[in-house]
């Protein structure tokens, strides 16, 4: 199994209603693609509070790598991610990445 972890520093300006509405739409598209389960997502809530800005995160589990890519190269999917670009401090600087095979 594929865990897609991604983790944004939201500009301030961000309502939490826009980014709600992001993630309302990852965890539908989520819940049609095959090979995808678990959608994830919101504010943290940490009691550590060393986030460093990355207040935001979700997770999606992939079946195998090519379920991963599949949802990489879905429109709806790179819509989605050009919002949180689009959201994000300093575009991509502000969004991270992990694909960690548990």
């Amino acid at each position: 199994m594929i865990r897609h972890i991604v983790l944004t520093r939201f500009a301030p300006e961000t309502a939490e209603g826009t980014i709600a509405e992001i993630y309302n739409g990852l965890s539908r598209l989520s819940e049609t693609l095959a090979g995808a389960h678990n959608f994830g997502g919101g504010r943290s809530q940490s009691p550590e509070q060393i986030e460093r800005g990355y207040m935001h995160g979700f997770t999606i589990d992939f079946d195998t790598w090519d379920d991963l890519q599949a949802y990489a190269d879905n429109a709806a999917h790179q819509a989605l991610g050009a919002q949180i670009v689009a959201n994000a401090v300093g575009g991509l600087d502000g969004v991270l990445v992990l694909d960690i095979e548990v």
